[in-house]
């Protein structure tokens, strides 16, 4: 029997590409943040967000957990996430506005680590991280280690998902933009 992961919106990035805050960013009226978090709540998951004390954030439903400042890297979050829940994480980032309820309801109820399996490597994003991966995940913080590669060293299972674009995150004012045209299109 697995537990079911707490869902953890990672949101203390320093969003250099994007130009300013992700989770502040607007997408279809509403904060980028607003949406992986709605997916949570649609999937009837627990969520939080955690972000550094400096992260601009909209006003949000769920706790905030404040990661530390240093080291600048994205499992400094997941770690404290880990930490902190005492429990299995299902680590999504705050930039992830296509993931589905679906998708974070099957990954948070796997066992063990999973993740998403696309183009020949797992997607750290939504991925779900039990308590027994810390040691591994504090090593690839501590040493600032390529986040693939520390997912790969923890041999997940692999999540099937049907459209790759549900991972997809968006990092740039240019994606933002067509992910606003892509939301436009669909109305």
């Amino acid at each position: 029997m697995s537990d079911m992961a707490l869902v953890a919106v990672l949101a203390g990035g320093a969003s250099r590409r994007m130009g300013g805050p992700k989770p502040l960013a607007p997408l279809g009226g509403r904060p980028l943040i607003a949406w992986p978090l709605a997916a949570a709540a649609a999937a009837g998951l627990r969520a939080v967000v955690v972000a550094k004390a400096a992260t601009p954030l909209p006003p949000v439903d769920v706790e905030v957990w404040l990661e530390p400042d240093e080291p600048q890297h994205p499992l400094t979050g997941l770690v404290h996430a880990l930490e902190r829940s005492g429990g299995p994480v299902l680590a999504v980032g705050c930039d992830q506005p296509w993931v589905t309820p679906e998708l974070l309801a099957g990954v948070a109820a796997a066992a063990g680590c999973a993740a998403p399996f696309l183009h020949g490597a797992f997607d750290p994003f939504p991925a779900r991280y039990p308590l027994a991966a810390l040691d591994v995940l504090r090593a690839g913080r501590d040493t600032q280690a390529p986040l693939r590669r520390v997912l790969a060293a923890l041999d997940p299972a692999p999540v099937a998902i049907g459209d790759p674009r549900v991972v997809a995150g968006i990092d740039t004012p240019e994606a933002l933009a067509a992910a606003e045209r892509s939301l436009g299109s669909r109305r």
